[in-house]
């Protein structure tokens, strides 16, 4: 390992977050409601011009009168190139001493989180706020993702990258069907067969984007999450999407309607046999280092530290999740 620590930020589950548009308060209490590990409350995407200071007031009314439960909730405020984002900030965390995270979105370069950090600082040392505000970043454009591996290190708030597809697509000028779906003309085509046959293979467009947001995550202790899918309707799109992203090391997804908060939460578990086997790995590891041996043998594989680390990743995650269960 390095010599450099990697210092993990705060650690909370957040296998499904609910987007939750400010401008619908009608949508409120089904939020708090739902199964939803992390719930943000939009004032950016999902509200119209002419109606930002209603829907910031929607949202400050909620965050005060509403029960929560013990749900991670956050506010996404509008963009650094709105004028709108400074109200936003200003009048939220002055009077929302439930808020846990801001939703920063379209951060392009370290600079921006340090302006949101500047202000918010501010607010809380005038405002003697007991909770220390966490932020979340959408890395949703073409400079973002140029910038991820700095903006993963530009404050001490940050907890976790969201990967926003549709705003980088627009960004990056791809052709897409659906905000996170794929583009059926994006793939490969096989060189011919034996009878002049060739195949054509689907591609996934975000993978390299994907990866690039979870490996600045993992490098600096924070949590990987991946954007929406936009048709909510397509269950079995939505789960392939959540699988792609999981497999990448993912640690969650948002979900845009309720429906699909269940799937996030199912495709973002450890299953009971990958626990098990967690567990299983756990003990051989214990009982060869009572016998003096690096690695060891199960079911025909080899196992080392290197797959400790992965078991006692599960095994965390389990508890984590058996503990919200017990609540």
């Amino acid at each position: 390992m390095s010599f450099t620590p990697v210092l993990q930020a705060t650690p909370r589950l957040h296998r499904s977050e609910l987007a939750v548009p400010g401008s619908g308060p009608a949508f409120f209490d089904k939020a708090a409601r739902s199964a939803a590990d992390v719930i943000f409350l939009d004032l950016e995407d999902a509200v119209a011009p002419d109606d930002k200071e209603q829907a910031r007031r929607n949202v400050i009314a909620a965050l005060n009168d509403i029960d929560w439960g013990t749900r991670t909730l956050s506010v996404r405020i509008n963009g650094l190139d709105t004028h709108y984002m400074y109200r936003d900030v200003i009048d939220v965390v002055e009077n929302c001493p439930r808020l846990d995270l801001l939703l920063i979105p379209k951060v392009g370069v370290p600079a921006d989180v340090y302006a949101v950090d500047m202000l918010v600082t501010q607010i809380e040392q005038a405002k003697k706020r007991e909770k220390r505000l966490g932020f979340e970043l959408l890395i949703e454009t073409a400079l973002g993702l140029s910038n991820v591996e700095a903006i993963a290190q530009s404050s001490g708030r940050l907890e976790a990258l969201c990967f926003g597809a549709g705003d980088f697509a627009a960004s990056m000028r791809m052709r897409t069907t659906v905000i996170g779906g794929l583009n059926p003309d994006y793939g490969v085509l096989t060189d011919p067969d034996a009878q002049g046959e060739r195949a054509f293979y689907q591609g996934d467009p975000w993978h390299a984007a994907q990866v690039r947001v979870v490996a600045a995550c993992r490098g600096h202790g924070l949590r990987p999450i991946d954007g929406p899918y936009g048709d909510f309707r397509d269950t079995d799109g939505f789960r392939a999407a959540a699988r792609r992203a999981a497999g990448l090391g993912f640690e969650g997804k948002w979900a845009i309607h309720p429906s699909q908060i269940e799937i996030a939460n199912d495709v973002f578990s450890p299953a009971a046999g990958e626990v098990e086997r967690a567990r299983r790995i756990v003990e051989a590891m214990a009982q060869a280092a009572r016998d003096g041996r690096g690695a060891v043998q199960l079911d025909g594989r080899l196992v080392d530290v290197a797959s400790i680390r992965m078991a006692q990743n599960v095994l965390a995650k389990a508890q984590t999740i058996a503990g919200k269960a017990a609540q």
